[in-house]
């Protein structure tokens, strides 16, 4: 039986995403979906996940992965997915003595990669004969690209356009042409799905290489490749923060077994609490969050809400230990900005994309937006969960919000939650502020 060593790169640093390695997705977070997809493949005899983070280490081993760790030389945003994987193979090597016959680059930036998807790479190098393997999905439609950028590429990069090499007649050609025109179809002639052939989507998700060729290549396609077809349902990469929503609102669908399930699993490893060291700013919603979502409406249409006192004295232990609150809320309400006057923190009220609206705000402050903990309750807060570090529920937020959480109080909104949020984050702190009272 070969050796066949799955690397996993999750490096810490992401732009698009902060801490997207971390994000959970059905309940999980998505470095532990990808080891658990390896772990559970019978042709995988090793883990490995290579990270620059201690966080990611930590949750790595918690799934069951060795842990290389990344020197920030191949750690940066220009650092490809082969040098982290030479490097994986090689750390792993004079750490446990395994030497590799073929080696698998695992993704976790795809969530929905399966069992099958990570043996059927393996296979196809290990069983059938291929020097390398990649999954792929059917894909049936039609390309478009346009002659302006592509122009604008090949000023930008003389030579090239995309991948492919510009000679002077492919340039006389595109320099002819004005707007829109196919790339994978005569715009002219679009033949029937069933009377062209059949296009293959590359999913990201997994990939398989012989060790002597991808060493001597330093590639990830070198000879053979075979095409491992998957299900084009299950496809998507996270590389912007709507990305995230769609893989956890689809979590229910594609993984069922997970979400809140995967949570009150008795022999599960409770989640870990943020401390006052991980968070630099609270962002706070408000009704469901700081109220029980119970609004009274008297006959003058005047509205009035039920707070919670213990929750007014977690913000203020917050705001006097120096970590800036804010009020963030889709409704434009006096009552908001009555209880941020009385509470002494500052308040962005009527917004409709809160997500921009955070990440605006952290610009400001100079804040890092993985060092924000965000507490909300329902599916409008969801963007706001994709760009922190620390997406909190209170424990009658939606499914879909508890699902997409990374940690979740066990008192509900409006009824202390934010005071259990303040206790985690300041610890005895907050119990001796309360005495002193």
């Amino acid at each position: 039986m070969p050796t066949v060593l799955a690397v996993i790169p999750a490096r810490g640093g992401s732009k698009g995403v902060p801490g997207k390695n971390l994000a959970p997705v059905g309940g999980v977070p998505l470095v532990a979906r990808a080891v658990r997809a390896c772990r559970e493949a019978e042709l995988i005899t090793d883990v490995v996940v290579s990270t620059d983070d201690p966080e990611i280490a930590d949750a790595a081993r918690a799934a069951g992965a060795e842990v290389v760790l990344r020197p920030a030389a191949i750690a940066g945003d220009t650092a490809t997915s082969e040098a982290a994987v030479l490097h994986a193979m090689d750390a792993y090597q004079a750490m446990s003595g395994v030497s590799a016959d073929v080696v698998l680059l695992v993704q976790c930036t795809s969530p929905f990669i399966s069992v099958e998807d990570v043996n059927g790479v393996a296979a196809a190098v290990v069983e059938d004969g291929a020097d390398t393997a990649v999954t792929v999905a059917p894909f049936h439609g039609f390309i478009w690209r346009d002659a302006a950028d592509e122009m604008g590429a090949a000023a930008a990069a003389p030579g090239t356009v995309g991948t492919a090499s510009v000679t002077g007649e492919a340039r006389t050609a595109l320099a002819t042409t004005t707007g829109g025109y196919g790339v994978n179809h005569d715009k002219a002639h679009r033949p029937r799905r069933q009377d062209r052939p059949q296009d293959l989507l590359e999913t990201g998700a997994a990939y398989a290489m012989r060790v002597e060729g991808f060493r001597e290549a330093k590639h990830r396609f070198f000879g053979h490749t075979a095409l491992v077809r998957t299900d084009p349902a299950r496809v998507l990469e996270i590389d912007e923060p709507d990305d995230l929503s769609r893989a956890r609102a689809l979590a229910p669908l594609l993984d069922p077994a997970t979400g809140s399930a995967a949570r009150t699993d008795e022999s599960a490893a409770p989640a870990a609490l943020p401390t006052r060291a991980d968070i630099d700013a609270v962002v706070l919603d408000f009704d469901g969050t700081q109220t029980d979502d119970t609004v009274l409406v008297d006959s003058e249409g005047r509205e009035t809400v039920t707070v919670h006192r213990g929750d007014g004295l977690g913000i203020a232990a917050l705001r006097d230990n120096g970590l800036p609150v804010l009020i963030l809320s889709t409704e434009t309400n006096p009552v908001v900005a009555a209880r941020a006057r009385k509470l002494k923190v500052p308040v962005l009220h009527g917004i409709d994309r809160k997500d921009l609206a955070l990440k605006q705000w952290c610009e400001e402050q100079g804040i890092a937006p993985e060092r924000v903990l965000y507490v909300g309750n329902d599916v409008n807060d969801l963007g706001c969960f994709a760009l922190v570090g620390w997406p909190t529920a209170v424990a009658n937020a939606h499914d879909v919000v508890k699902d997409a959480a990374r940690s979740i109080t066990a008192t509900p909104g409006g009824r202390g939650a934010i005071r259990e949020v303040a206790s985690w984050i300041l610890g005895p702190s907050l119990s001796r502020r309360e005495l002193s009272q």
